[in-house]
């Protein structure tokens, strides 16, 4: 069987550090390449954590030259995205230009390339606006854990996004930009709303039912590029198993056979 050739954008983050290293753990099916704007470390990346990228395996650029993202699409099989600013209180200005602008140039180099799939991260910030204004979620992220039921229903993909922020917002625009491509051009897009990953999986206790490890967004990852061709536009949570997780997770374990490997407990 050959192997994909595989293209992370934003390998130097902290999700591209640990996906470049978890997919070149297997070079019987993956031979991974990466892009990024700098041959340096995000700071959010621990040493232990940096991708060893040969050379040959990296392409510098920004994402806003679509000439040269173009030139490094060529051939691949699937691109999986995550450059971008990760930072929810990101400026307008920023988020233009990496979220918005750069995103957009991501699918047409794509598009034009053949690229058969594009994996998107886009965040679970989309639908914090549950989580902060709806219960029993907003008893969940104030840590008033007594006021949350035993059971209630998390919030699926089938509900409408809420972002609180204009970083929620430049995620939305790139769901939707997949969902175009995923029925105009052809092109398998799968979205993942990631929970938030910590270096060396070192969560702080408000982060918790949001939380992904390293070791599971990058085994999410992987399922997505392997998932049937028949996967033409799909969008999944992106989390580790917790307490309080709100929202739900099912179809990842339905379509993707994706099962959470790390619990993330809270202290105390």
């Amino acid at each position: 069987m050959a192997t994909k050739p595989i293209l992370i954008t934003g390998v130097y983050g902290l999700v591209g550090s640990c996906t470049y290293s978890h997919l070149a753990g297997k070079p019987d099916l993956f031979d991974v390449y990466g892009m990024d704007r700098h041959r340096e470390p995000s700071a959010r990346v621990h040493p232990e954590e940096l991708a060893n990228i040969p050379e040959d395996r990296f392409f510098q650029s920004d994402l806003s030259n679509l000439d040269e993202i173009v030139k490094a699409f060529q051939g691949m099989d699937t691109i999986v995205h995550l450059a971008g600013d990760p930072n929810a209180d990101a400026t307008w200005e920023s988020l233009r230009r990496n979220n918005i602008e750069g995103t957009y140039n991501v699918f047409e180099a794509a598009k034009r390339t053949g690229v058969r799939r594009v994996i998107f991260a886009s965040s679970i910030h989309v639908s914090f606006g549950y989580y902060v204004n709806s219960e029993p979620y907003k008893s969940i992220s104030e840590g008033k854990c007594e006021n949350v039921p035993e059971f209630f229903d998390p919030i699926t993909i089938a509900d409408p996004v809420w972002p609180i922020n204009p970083y929620g917002s430049s995620k939305v625009f790139g769901e939707a930009l997949a969902r175009m491509h995923s029925s105009e051009s052809g092109m398998s897009c799968i979205c993942l709303r990631l929970g938030g990953v910590q270096s060396m999986d070192n969560f702080p206790q408000s982060m918790v039912p949001n939380a992904c490890s390293r070791n599971d967004v990058s085994r999410l990852i992987e399922l997505c590029i392997q998932a049937h061709d028949t996967v033409k536009f799909e969008i999944f949570y992106g989390l580790s198993d917790s307490e309080y997780q709100w929202v739900d997770i099912k179809n990842a374990a339905e379509i993707l056979g994706y099962i959470p490997e790390d619990r993330i407990k809270l202290k105390g």
